[in-house]
């Protein structure tokens, strides 16, 4: 499901302190046109701070790729893919295999099919927010600085705004934003429609 916080993980991985020691990382934008010569001049341009747009030809671009990556260990992210084409994947996936042990490629998807696609691995089913989780992260935003403490009536729509968003984080941020900026009048209006 849209909205689980996928994208978001991967962010927090790929920038955290912890994940060092990778020569090269790259962060890869796929959604649902699983092109492998415009994702391996993606990644090829990420590795190598080079602009790619000159090379055509599928072989060209995945030998300075594997160039690029051999012996290197690499972090990978390749954000939002749909395809479930075994063949795509196996195209896209013959560079990596020169770079160096310890190498990783993380994968977000809405499609259980999509990881399994990916290899022999283990794959993380993210689930929405419990209705305590949802509630900090909308109140996070919808308050900010401000005293929750003052909004006495805030708890009779408490269920309603958890109900209609159904755990899902993106919504927490999002109507925590749009209703922080709303009198309370206009929170039940804005409930009641169809957003």
């Amino acid at each position: 499901m849209g909205g689980l916080g996928k994208t978001t993980l991967a962010r927090l991985v790929y920038n955290d302190e912890a994940v060092q020691g990778f020569d090269s990382k790259a962060w890869v934008c796929v959604s649902d046109d699983f092109d492998v010569i415009r994702l391996s001049k993606a990644i090829l341009g990420a590795v190598t701070s080079q602009n790619c747009d000159d090379l055509k030809d599928l072989n060209q671009v995945q030998l300075k790729l594997r160039d690029a990556l051999t012996s290197k260990k690499l972090l990978l992210i390749l954000d939002n893919v749909w395809n479930t084409k075994h063949g795509l994947w196996e195209a896209l996936k013959s560079p990596f295999l020169a770079g160096a042990p310890g190498s990783r490629i993380i994968v977000t998807t809405r499609d259980a099919k999509v990881a399994q696609l990916m290899g022999p691995i283990e794959y993380y089913k993210l689930k929405p927010l419990s209705n305590d989780d949802f509630w900090f992260v909308f109140v996070k935003h919808a308050f900010e600085d401000r005293d929750i403490a003052a909004n006495s009536n805030l708890e009779t729509i408490r269920d309603k705004i958890v109900a209609k968003c159904r755990g899902l984080p993106l919504a927490a941020r999002t109507l925590g934003g749009l209703l922080g900026c709303k009198l309370r009048e206009e929170w039940e209006d804005i409930l009641d429609s169809k957003i």
